[in-house]
């Protein structure tokens, strides 16, 4: 189950109360205050995990609360703080508070649609790597803070302060380099397999990917590029149809987009204005993202090559691969290198280096 939005309930640590003693010894029946102070409560702690891919765990435990503080004792010693806790998301996580009143306790609240207007908290990306979501409670003094001159006995201590709360909306935007755009059955999640190491679902039918995969390409001198495949569009995905408007937001982060085209589809120049009119329509900056234009299936007699490279959608000249082959590859992977690396690797290093690429997955 792959869950990239959900809505907790969060409680930090209360913190201790302060404790009311006074000191009794041998010869000294009437010794000073020496209440200690209640320890700090625990906070709550969002810590980025970059081998989640998810937040199915918070959907399935929606209440986290950490560990209230200890109370003070005498001989003026301190109340142990209470345990921090920590949640693991994934980076590219952003929190938002979802407005509520103190009676409303730890019942959830609806999810908000997803276009409510919520307060930001964080949007936790690296080098973000911690985040305090909640504070714990300041521990309450023991009476030995009240001694003085007027009461040189006091028998006042305070309760510890409450810890935050609250009920937060944590949405998942996927972190890659490059974002792989196209219809159903285009191919994506195949070019993706081949590209990288990952391994999506692939069959011969629309709508094999349900929910978005992240892979990794990688060349010899060790520079990476993160490579996402989300599922398939279809006409007015930004209103939502087909979840489209859920799935765009994933690459919304992406630093270049890949149109996918099925060359042996009725007019694969039509899926490409179809895809600019959907990412127009969603709006976020996808339309003025780079992008290249990439025809897959070329190992089928029906691909049209020739007319795609006339029309140079979008100004772009058209790349031309087979996923199931590997035909292309090495060309798309040097042209992902000069894309986005402002350092490429020097001319007579690129042989070398698109053998190897074509030899992943």
């Amino acid at each position: 189950m792959f869950v990239d939005r959900v809505r907790i309930f969060v409680k930090a640590g209360d913190g201790g109360r302060g404790c009311v003693s006074f000191r009794r010894a041998p010869y000294e029946p009437h010794g000073g205050p020496d209440g200690g102070d209640g320890g700090k409560g625990g906070d709550v702690v969002l810590v980025l995990d970059p081998h989640r891919n998810d937040l199915s765990h918070l959907f399935l435990a929606p209440h986290q609360v950490a560990q209230d503080g200890r109370p003070g004792m005498g001989a003026t010693k301190a109340g142990r703080k209470g345990a921090e806790l920590v949640l693991p998301i994934p980076p590219g996580t952003v929190v938002s508070r979802i407005p509520g009143s103190p009676e409303q306790g730890s019942k959830l609240l609806p999810l908000p649609p997803r276009d409510a207007e919520l307060d930001r908290v964080a949007d936790l990306t690296p080098p973000t790597r911690r985040f305090v979501l909640c504070q714990g409670g300041r521990g309450g003094w023991g009476n030995w803070h009240f001694r003085g001159p007027r009461n040189q006995a006091p028998r006042r201590a305070d309760p510890g302060k409450p810890g935050e709360s609250g009920q937060f909306v944590l949405e998942l935007k996927l972190l890659a380099d490059i974002g792989l755009v196209g219809l159903p059955n285009a191919g994506k999640s195949s070019l993706l397999r081949r590209l990288t190491s990952a391994e999506p679902k692939v069959a011969d039918y629309p709508f094999t990917t349900l929910s978005p995969t992240v892979g990794v390409l990688e060349w010899p001198d060790g520079h990476r590029l993160t490579v996402a495949d989300i599922p398939g569009l279809i006409r007015d995905a930004h209103l939502g149809k087909g979840l489209g408007d859920e799935f765009l937001r994933h690459v919304e982060r992406c630093r270049l987009l890949l149109f996918v085209l099925d060359l042996s589809g009725r007019d694969p120049l039509d899926d490409f204005h179809l895809l600019r009119r959907e990412l127009e329509a969603y709006g976020h900056g996808l339309a003025e993202r780079p992008f290249l234009v990439v025809g897959n299936k070329t190992d089928l007699r029906t691909a049209r090559r020739a007319a795609l490279r006339r029309a140079r959608p979008g100004g772009e000249e058209p790349r031309f691969v087979s996923a199931l082959t590997g035909e292309g590859i090495t060309e798309l992977t040097t042209a992902f290198r000069h894309r986005l690396d402002p350092h490429p690797f020097p001319a007579s290093r690129q042989e070398a280096v698109c053998v190897s690429a074509e030899e992943i997955g």
